[in-house]
């Protein structure tokens, strides 16, 4: 299938620079989507982050190099990216359990991660409820937060944002510009490779945006997932998404946001809907 064939080149690419600095925008591009897209893809496929299978790759290999030779340890982390001995040091303690100066000494146990390679599986055995929907622009007023390229760096910024918007009462100032198509609570991760990475809380409003920022959500094609319950469920479905709904479904990541729509607030019950910019195989 097309879609894994682009995955396991991205992989390919990734083998062939793990004596540099990996480019996750190359990744996207390989695999016909934004680096967003891709690391939210791979992490669901391979049930491990992206610069974490990057790490384990280097120093599945850095510990072969030191076993087979007389290198120095500062050659071998230099081979792999790392200017820092610390920094290396602490990378291969992280993956090996063990310091590299204990290679040296022969006898050592050390951990092997083989390259990743993509095939599919159809499940489908639950049934997914979606829509598709073509929006023009939609301008959303709210607040944003900038987020950092390597995407498991965000898992604590965008929770305390939306502590945070909760308790300091942005959350209804927010519900009083509400008056755009789009009736919900918006968290939208405007993360095109064109722009600088944000997380926003927002509102599709016409209204005068005052003290909150401006975003404008470019007219896109939506693959729309309804969805019922709380935090770990929306991430399901997104999960499922990335491994059941795409890789079958006749589209692919469009560069654009990607949405949630929080329709009901109860947080034990929430109704809400994840919007992902999709664009048809063809349409490539």
């Amino acid at each position: 299938m097309e879609w894994i064939e682009r995955l396991n080149q991205a992989m390919n690419y990734i083998e062939e620079h793990l004596k540099e600095d990996v480019n996750y925008e190359e990744l996207g591009k390989i695999a016909c989507c934004s680096s967003y897209h891709f690391q939210r893809m791979f992490a669901y496929m391979a049930d491990v982050p992206l610069p974490e299978y990057i790490r384990r790759r280097k120093m599945s290999l850095a510990a072969v190099d030191l076993q087979s030779g007389d290198e120095k340890i500062i050659d071998v982390a230099l081979r792999y990216g790392y200017q820092s001995p610390t920094a290396f040091n602490r990378a291969f303690q992280s993956v090996h359990g063990i310091a590299p100066s204990f290679i040296k000494q022969g006898g050592i146990s050390v951990k092997s991660f083989p390259p990743m390679r993509f095939q599919i599986m159809i499940k489908g055995v639950d049934e997914m409820n979606y829509r598709i929907e073509k929006k023009e622009e939609i301008r959303i007023v709210g607040i944003s937060k900038p987020l950092e390229k390597e995407i498991e760096k965000n898992f604590e910024t965008v929770p305390q944002m939306w502590q945070k918007a909760t308790t300091d009462g942005t959350i209804p100032r927010l519900l009083e510009k509400m008056d755009g198509e789009i009736q919900g609570l918006l968290g939208v991760s405007a993360c095109t490779d064109q722009e600088q990475w944000s997380y926003y809380i927002a509102v599709a409003s016409t209204k005068d945006k005052e003290d909150f920022e401006e975003y404008v959500i470019p007219a896109a094609t939506w693959a729309v997932f309804e969805g019922e319950g709380m935090s770990s469920v929306i991430q399901e479905l997104e999960r499922r998404i990335v491994l059941e709904w795409l890789p079958t479904s006749g589209y692919e990541y469009a560069n654009g946001p990607d949405m949630e729509v929080y329709i009901s607030p109860d947080p034990e019950h929430a109704k809400f809907e994840v919007w992902i910019p999709v664009v048809k195989k063809s349409e490539r």
